[in-house]
């Protein structure tokens, strides 16, 4: 090895020292010349090894990036849907608010304005859920309403959730008035099984026609009222049949409110009603 070192050194101080035209040039020359074919066929044999380890870590990048685009896609398309989701809550809230400020909302009530977080489980059981509850007010039998018509009626209450029972419920009965006509009666579920509401209790001797606009009638005997006030709109006659032998016209009726696809609902919340005699007092004892 100190051989070697040394014969290298000397070879090395002897060739920087000599002429272009020296003999150790002349042998690097001869030396490049005969080595010269070696040199390009390695090079030949060896570039498609190159070419193919240069495509493979193409495409592992290519592969890389393609996962990173489909990642932003993604990302992109679901922000895409929360937003159009939030925009088409924000035009039902609004539809919903311009209601409650406009001329038609009930009077002695306000509007608890809150979304439908559980829809109806089955043809049989016509009942959602919302999310407000007593809490925000609401009670047991308060109307639940859209800006289009009656939707139904709070039957179970917790703290921030509420139970509503539809229209289309079998157990679900209201008292209406036809707008055209006065005549009254009571909007019910039809045959059970079925999905159609029936005008009951409808006297042959009051006119109904197909087309009528139907709201609730808001009835009161002394002191007891119904639950629904005057004037919500729920439907029109779709049909008007009349037997001989029956007591009362066999009316077919269709709802306003497609209650399949509710999303947003309004709770109509009575307002307290300070008595004069109450409010003398507690300002005596303040």
């Amino acid at each position: 090895m100190a051989l070697l070192v040394v014969a290298s050194l000397v070879l090395i101080t002897v060739y920087f020292r000599e002429s272009e035209g020296g003999t150790l040039h002349d042998l690097q020359s001869t030396g490049t010349r005969i080595l010269r074919p070696f040199e390009v066929a390695a090079d030949q044999v060896a570039r498609p090894f190159h070419d193919l380890a240069g495509w493979a870590s193409g495409l592992a990048a290519a592969k890389s990036e393609n996962r990173d685009l489909h990642r932003q896609i993604e990302e992109l398309r679901s922000r895409l849907v929360h937003n159009q989701t939030a925009a088409q809550e924000n035009t039902r809230l609004r539809a919903l608010l311009s209601y409650v400020d406009g001329p038609s909302f009930p009077s002695g009530f306000r509007g608890v304005a809150t979304t439908v977080i559980a829809r109806a489980p089955s043809q049989f059981d016509q009942r959602i859920t919302i999310s407000a509850g007593s809490d925000q007010g609401l009670k047991l039998r308060d109307p639940v309403v859209t800006a289009e018509g009656l939707v139904g009626q709070v039957t179970k209450l917790a703290t921030t959730a509420a139970q509503v029972t539809l229209v289309t419920d079998e157990t679900f009965a209201v008292s209406v008035l036809d707008l055209a006509t006065s005549a009254t009666g009571v909007v019910r579920h039809g045959r059970s099984g079925s999905d159609t509401l029936v005008l009951d209790r409808v006297t042959k001797d009051q006119v109904v026609t197909p087309g009528d606009p139907l709201v609730t009638a808001g009835w009161r005997y002394g002191k007891l009222a119904s639950s629904f006030p005057r004037g919500i709109p729920f439907g029109t006659v779709s049909s008007v049949g009349q037997i001989d032998t029956d007591l009362y016209k066999q009316i077919q009726v269709r709802a306003l409110v497609d209650v399949s696809s509710l999303h947003s609902v309004i709770v109509l919340v009575k307002k307290r009603v300070i008595e004069p005699g109450a409010a003398a007092a507690r300002g005596a004892g303040g």
